[in-house]
């Protein structure tokens, strides 16, 4: 069994739920979409990811937050005992699924939207979705700290960002966490997993299982397949029990349009990979 992991003040199961595919083109119905975040929740994940502009048009901002909502307030389980993840600083119109907006302004108009779409007062762990070119990055982080004075917020992320930009901005706030994407097919995030650990950040790693195109593509790495069907597990759970024996400070956040889906994903909480397991997935990501 994998640790929890540590966000700031608080502990976490090690693998969550990024809820993002139960709102964009291609998403389920509601009912399959409630469903999948029941099981998610049930499966043992404490952490669901959400965002503002996730929808499937520029009308539908908080389509997710506000399908989250309604599953959590249908769901058996205590809902204090669950960490819901905001973002902000992205927009989506029609044709764009992220228009960066990372004004203070428009920050902290997406947080008041999420937390009256949420039915919240507070929210636990709040991103900034993007560093926004137009917006300088302590104008965005300070609004971020305004909020949390506020008590609007309670921790800081940052998301999609290096580590100049980490060291940035933990010159104004304190950072509980940082949210890029890594996955076998995308590594380019394992620098900042190092400074993470070093400073005691937690890591939350989107798309773990790459794209929706690129999930399917596990013929690229045969050692994940040999290592799934050695197991007797998918290559899905061997993917992620890779990301968390990369640091203690890893969390994946799969995300699913099914309760198999994710059912199969959190099953990876139990899953340890030896040494010689990791070194033959090794082979795969230096071939890739």
């Amino acid at each position: 069994m994998h640790s929890n992991r540590r966000i700031g003040d608080i502990e976490v199961p090690p693998i969550g739920f990024g809820a993002m595919l139960l709102s964009l083109e291609g998403r389920p119905d509601e009912a399959t979409a409630l469903r999948t975040v029941h099981a998610a929740l049930d499966g043992g994940a404490r952490l669901i990811d959400t965002a503002i502009n996730y929808g499937s048009s520029g009308a539908e901002l908080g389509h997710n937050e506000t399908l989250v909502a309604k599953a959590l307030s249908t769901w058996s389980g205590a809902r204090d005992d669950v960490l819901v993840v905001c973002k902000g600083g992205n927009l989506r119109t029609d044709e764009l699924q992220f228009v960066q907006d990372a004004s203070p302004a428009n920050l902290r108009w997406s947080c008041e939207t999420s937390l009256r779409l949420l039915g919240v007062e507070t929210i636990g762990l709040y991103f900034l979705h993007a560093v926004d070119p137009k917006v300088p990055l302590a104008d965005s982080v300070g609004a971020l700290a305004r909020l949390q004075e506020e008590g609007k917020i309670q921790r800081i992320g940052l998301s999609n960002v290096g580590r100049t930009q980490l060291a940035q901005a933990q010159q104004i706030v304190d950072v509980a966490a940082v949210e890029n994407r890594l996955s076998p097919w995308a590594v380019n995030s394992l620098p900042i997993v190092k400074v993470c650990e070093a400073a005691g950040v937690a890591f939350l790693s989107y798309s773990p299982l790459g794209s929706q195109a690129r999930a399917k593509a596990w013929d690229e790495k045969p050692g994940f397949i040999g290592v799934a069907r050695e197991l007797g597990v998918s290559p899905q759970q061997v993917a992620l029990a890779w990301a968390l024996s990369l640091s203690p400070v890893v969390l994946p956040i799969p995300s699913a349009r099914r309760p198999e889906t994710i059912r199969d994903s959190l099953g990876a909480m139990e899953l340890k990979l030896s040494a010689e397991h990791l070194a033959r997935l090794e082979n795969d990501l230096s071939a890739g």
